[in-house]
C-alpha cells in the first residue's frame, strides 16, 4: 500500500476527494489486523520533517493532517497505540537543529577520542599515581573545549583577546596546578617532567601569529621528548614493564601532534571566533563547560597512596618490609667514592659530558625565543633620570617617532644622553650637554650642538653622528659603518679613538666650503724598533 502523505508535497493540500479515497484505503487496512499503521504514518511524517529544515513551512499542514486523523480515530472508537509522535513536529525539528554541534566542536571531540583517551589509558596502565595525572590532563583538555565552544558562540573580544579570556582559563590553570604540585614515586620523575613540558602547548589559546598555534604546539614535542627518550632508554631492556612505559611516551607525542593537526585545520591564525555571534562581554565565567568531552570508558577515581603526614610515610615503609625484616632499602646498590660526582675520585665515563651538553643545549635552544633582526625588543622609552643626570632613549623606531625624528632638549650641561637599540630614526639633541653614548643602534643619525666630554659609538651599524659645534673626542668601538660630520671649528680640536671597527669615515667642510670626506684607517703597518713596537698607517690611505 502507498500512503498519500508519502508522495511529493504540493503547494497546497490535495483535493478532499483524493484524501478521502486514501483514508478509505487506510481504514480497510486497519480492519486487517494492522493496528499500528496509523502510528507509523505519524512517525514517518515527523522523521521526514526532521531530515530537512527546508520543510518547516509544511509543519502547519502536517499538524492539520494529524489532527484530522485523530478525529477520525475518535469517531471510529480506535484506541491509539502506546507509541506517540511529538505533538508539534516543527518544534521537534527546531530542537534537533539547535542541538547540532559546531564543526569545530565535533572535530575537537574526535581529537579527544582519537588521541586524548589513549593517553589517559596509558597513564592508567602505569598505576594509580599516573592515573590521577591522566585525569588532570583530561580536565585540561575539557577546559580547552570550553574555550573552543566560546569561540563558536561569541565574537572576538575588543582589544587584547588574551586578556579578555583570562578569567575563562581558570579550569585549565587549576588542572595544570594539580599536575605541577603532584608528588609521585621517584620512578615517575621523568614521566612527570615530560608531562609538564607537554602542557606548555595549552598556551596556544592566547597565541597571536607568528608563530601559528599549530607550529607553536608542534615545537613543544622536542621538550617533552627530551624526557620521554630517557624513559624509553631506561625501560628498553625491561620486557615486563617496558611496553607500558613506551606506550605512554608514544601516546603523549601522538596527543601533541594530533592537537597540532586539529589547530592547523580549525584555528590557523589563533583561537577562532564567530563573526556573527554575540558580544563577548555577555560571556559568563564557566560558560561552555557544561558539555565536556566524553571518554570511551569510565575510569575509576584513584588517589595517590600514602599520606602527607609522617605517620603515612612510616606506614608505607612498614608495608614494604618483608617477613625476614628486610627494609625498603634492601637490595639497593652502594654508591662508591668513585661514583660520587662531587669527589675528586669521580671518573667521568667517555662521551658522557659531550652527550649531556649537547642534549641540554638542544633543550635550551627549543625554549629560548629567537629575536628577529629587524625589530626592537621592549617598549619605546624617552625619559630623564634625576639620578645620574641622564636621558634614556631606547627602542625608538620610525613608527614611534613623528616624522622619524626624536627630539631631546637638554636644560643643564651636566646632563648626558644614552641612546640604546634604536633603528631607522634621527635623534636631535638641543642644548649643550656633557656626553653622548650611542649603543647597539642600526641606521640611526644623531645631531647635537656641543659635547663637553666625548661622543661614544659602541656596537652600532650604519650610523651617522654630526656635531654642529664642538666635540673634543669621538670613541668608536665594535662598529661597522660610521660617518662623523664635523664643523670648521671642530676640525682642529676633535680626536678619534677606534677599535674593532670598520667602514669609518669623517667629513668636514674645507676653506672653499666644499665637503670633504676621508676614511679613518683600519689597516696599519707595525715594526719592532729598538725593542718597542712602532705602528704606521698602511700605504692604502696615502
Amino acid at each position: 500500500m502507498v500512503l498519500y502523505p508519502q508522495r511529493p508535497f504540493w503547494g497546497a493540500f490535495p483535493p478532499r476527494k483524493a484524501f478521502c479515497s486514501q483514508r478509505i484505503v487506510l481504514y480497510q487496512h486497519r480492519t486487517h489486523n494492522d493496528d499500528d499503521l496509523l502510528e507509523s504514518v505519524r512517525i514517518r511524517l515527523c522523521k521526514h520533517l526532521l531530515m530537512s529544515s527546508q520543510l518547516k513551512p509544511l509543519g502547519g499542514v502536517l499538524d492539520n493532517v494529524i489532527n484530522r486523523l485523530a478525529a477520525i480515530e475518535a469517531q471510529l472508537g480506535i484506541t491509539p497505540s502506546s507509541v506517540t509522535a511529538p505533538s508539534n513536529c516543527t518544534e521537534a525539528a527546531a530542537a534537533v537543529i539547535e542541538q547540532e554541534l559546531h564543526p569545530r566542536l565535533v572535530a575537537y571531540d574526535e581529537h579527544v577520542a582519537r588521541a586524548l583517551v589513549p593517553f589517559t589509558e596509558s597513564c592508567k596502565a602505569l598505576g594509580a599515581d599516573m592515573d590521577t595525572i591522566g585525569e588532570n590532563i583530561f580536565e585540561v583538555w575539557g577546559g580547552m573545549r570550553g574555550l573552543v565552544e566560546l569561540g563558536t558562540v561569541y565574537k572576538r573580544p575588543i582589544g587584547d583577546a588574551a586578556t579578555a579570556i583570562q578569567p575563562h582559563l581558570k579550569p585549565c590553570q587549576d588542572a595544570i596546578t594539580k599536575v605541577q604540585s603532584a608528588r609521585l614515586d621517584r620512578k615517575f620523575d621523568w614521566h612527570i617532567k615530560a608531562v609538564k613540558e607537554m602542557l606548555s602547548c595549552v598556551s596556544w589559546v592566547v597565541i597571536s601569529p607568528p608563530p601559528s598555534p599549530a607550529n607553536f604546539v608542534k615545537d613543544t614535542v622536542g621538550a617533552s621528548d627530551f624526557w620521554a627518550n630517557k624513559i624509553r632508554k631506561e625501560y628498553k631492556t625491561n620486557e615486563a614493564e617496558g611496553p607500558v612505559h613506551t606506550q605512554f611516551c608514544d601516546a603523549m607525542k601522538a596527543l601533541v601532534n594530533d592537537l597540532s593537526s586539529y589547530l592547523k585545520e580549525h584555528h590557523l591564525s589563533g583561537l577562532a571566533w564567530n563573526p556573527h555571534g554575540k558580544d563577548f562581554s555577555e560571556a559568563k565565567v564557566g560558560e561552555g563547560l557544561s558539555a565536556k568531552p566524553a571518554k570511551s570508558t569510565d575510569a575509576a577515581a584513584h588517589k595517590p597512596t600514602g599520606g602527607s603526614s609522617a605517620a603515612g610515610i612510616f606506614d608505607e615503609l612498614k608495608k614494604k618490609q618483608t617477613g625476614d625484616g628486610s627494609s625498603a632499602a634492601t637490595g639497593l646498590k652502594k654508591v662508591t667514592r668513585d661514583q660520587q660526582t662531587w669527589r675528586k675520585e669521580y671518573k667521568k665515563p667517555d662521551g658522557e659530558v659531550s652527550q649531556r651538553q649537547s642534549t641540554s643545549s638542544a633543550a635550551l635552544a627549543s625554549k629560548v625565543p629567537v629575536k628577529s633582526g629587524g625589530k626592537t625588543s621592549g617598549p619605546p622609552k624617552c625619559e630623564y633620570q634625576e639620578r645620574g643626570f641622564k636621558w634614556n632613549i631606547e627602542n625608538q623606531t620610525k613608527e614611534n617617532c613623528e616624522g622619524g625624528v626624536c627630539k631631546v632638549e637638554v636644560m643643564d650641561s651636566k646632563q648626558q644622553v644614552y641612546i640604546f637599540n634604536c633603528q631607522g630614526v634621527t635623534i636631535q639633541i638641543i642644548g649643550k650637554l656633557k656626553s653622548v653614548i650611542l649603543d647597539s643602534c642600526t641606521k640611526c643619525g644623531v645631531v647635537f650642538d656641543t659635547a663637553i666630554s666625548a661622543c661614544e659609538i659602541v656596537n652600532c651599524k650604519s650610523v651617522q653622528v654630526q656635531a654642529t659645534n664642538l666635540c673634543p673626542s669621538f670613541s668608536i668601538d665594535k662598529t661597522d659603518g660610521c660617518v662623523v660630520h664635523l664643523t670648521n671649528e671642530a676640525v682642529g680640536q676633535s680626536s678619534f679613538v677606534t677599535s674593532k671597527s670598520s667602514e669609518m669615515n669623517v667629513s668636514w667642510p674645507d676653506d672653499q666650503g666644499e665637503i670633504r670626506e676621508a676614511p679613518i684607517p683600519e689597516q696599519f703597518h707595525h715594526k719592532i724598533v729598538n725593542g718597542s713596537v712602532t705602528s704606521q698607517v698602511s700605504d692604502l690611505y696615502h
